[in-house]
């Protein structure tokens, strides 16, 4: 089954005090690679939300954002230092005392001073928020899942497509293959004849023919290729990620047309070979996207 590495999934979870919207975002990435970006506050719940969505994306690069709004989320706090404060308005007196200085100590004297009051906010942690965090995560990624398998499905069907094409290909070059020997002896008796002016030798001939038989037989290479197609299409019928097994296949694809395109000394395979290596490119394209 394919599955793309391309989904999104939002989600909002509610409660009386809180509410926590979710952003679950993947793109195609060589590994599994989570990017969560959330109130500090929930730092600790971070190995919770990648196990939850973990158990559903094996491969991807995974943007998760979460924020929060309600009352309750900051909690406020006063802190004042009664001993500076004792100790500032202790002072201020001996000053006005000692120079005779008129005036009395103002409020707004003593509560602008930071060192002295100042007022600490202190991020919420409990356990409905966790709880609304995770219930957000699991719908925002199960909608994400829904995506990559729709995709997925899309993905399949041109890659598919595209396979058969290929294996279209591939059998013309099995057709014409047995055609280039014979079609090389027969160039290379006409030349020999006219140059010989009609005394060609057969022994020698047949010696060429020979040799450029070996040099140019491509049923290995028409036989593996065959293999790779089936395997190919094997493995997008498994139930497990299959993005890397199709992308080292294609490699190897590839590299059984590049060696027919360069021993196979015919038009007509040569215009299959870059038949094949166009739609190869289109496969690898699709490819890179399957999980």
């Amino acid at each position: 089954m394919v599955v793309s590495m391309t989904g999104f999934g939002r989600s909002k979870a509610e409660s009386e005090r809180f509410s926590v919207n979710v952003e679950v975002k993947t793109v195609n990435h060589r590994f599994c690679e989570f990017h969560i970006r959330m109130p500090r506050q929930l730092l600790k719940t971070e190995e919770k939300i990648k196990k939850k969505l973990g158990e559903h994306i094996k491969r991807g690069r995974v943007e998760v954002f979460v924020t929060l709004e309600g009352e309750g989320i900051v909690s406020r706090s006063v802190h004042i230092d009664w001993q500076a404060l004792d100790e500032l308005v202790h002072h201020i007196s001996e000053i006005k005392n000692r120079y005779r200085i008129d005036g009395e100590i103002e409020l707004r004297d003593l509560v602008n001073r930071d060192e002295i009051i100042h007022i600490e906010e202190n991020e919420t942690e409990n356990e409905e928020l966790e709880q609304l965090v995770l219930a957000a995560i699991q719908d925002a990624g199960t909608q994400l899942v829904q995506m990559r398998l729709l995709e997925g499905t899309a993905l399949e069907k041109d890659v598919s497509q595209y396979i058969q094409q290929l294996k279209g290909n591939l059998s013309k070059v099995k057709q014409f293959a047995p055609d280039v020997v014979e079609q090389y002896r027969d160039r290379l008796s006409k030349k020999m004849a006219d140059f010989l002016e009609g005394q060609a030798d057969e022994d020698r001939i047949l010696t060429e023919v020979a040799f450029f038989a070996d040099k140019a037989d491509i049923s290995e290479e028409i036989t593996r290729l065959e293999s790779h197609v089936d395997q190919f299409t094997e493995i997008m019928k498994a139930n497990e990620p299959l993005g890397r097994k199709l992308d080292f296949l294609l490699q190897e694809m590839n590299r059984e047309v590049n060696t027919i395109g360069s021993k196979a000394n015919d038009s007509r395979i040569a215009r299959e070979v870059v038949e094949m290596k166009s739609l190869l490119e289109k496969v690898k394209e699709q490819v890179q996207n399957i999980e």
